[in-house]
């Protein structure tokens, strides 16, 4: 039997992620195929708003950050120490912080992860998107105020092939 290659961390990150994204691809096909789209856009969202928490309490302790996130400098921080663990290049988006406040997305034209994904299973015409929806529920554990504009509702890009948009932050 031969040991366990040496990874690297960033091969290390992406095979996690992968194989992370692969279950999550495969709970909602099963959910899609047991219950139709509707109960598992339902089902998909539960199952992210009730992790997030956890995912953000365990960030913080691998990070070693305590403090509330009062001020956009210490989002901007968090999230740029953040990303690199959880959204790898495969997931085909850019994150940026375009001005003051303002967190941005972009995925590359028709390459979502979760867009080829659900596409292929016959859903996407009805799917609620989960991947920035997730990015919300983060944002909702670490107690921020926000707006996002377009609407996560829908998959942005079943119109019209592409998908962006921001996160503009509200602090006092």
């Amino acid at each position: 039997m031969n040991s366990i290659p040496e990874l690297g961390k960033e091969e290390l990150i992406d095979l996690l992620n992968r194989c992370w994204m692969t279950h999550d691809g495969v709970w909602f096909y099963h959910c899609f195929q047991e219950f139709g789209i509707e109960k598992a856009n339902r089902l998909n969202k539960a199952a992210i708003k009730s992790l997030a928490p956890i995912e953000i309490e365990r960030i913080r302790q691998a990070l070693g950050i305590d403090e509330k996130i009062g001020h956009f400098q210490a989002l901007k921080e968090f999230f740029e120490r953040a990303t690199p663990l959880f959204i790898p290049s495969f997931m085909n988006v850019s994150m940026s912080f375009p001005r003051k406040n303002v967190l941005h997305w972009a995925f590359e034209p028709n390459q979502c992860f979760a867009f080829k994904g659900i596409k292929r299973i016959g859903a996407i015409d009805q799917y609620e998107c989960g991947v920035i929806y997730r990015l919300a529920c983060w944002f909702d554990s670490l107690g921020l105020q926000y707006g996002i504009m377009p609407s996560i509702d829908k998959c942005q890009m079943l119109v019209g092939g592409t998908c962006s948009g921001d996160f503009e932050f509200i602090f006092p």
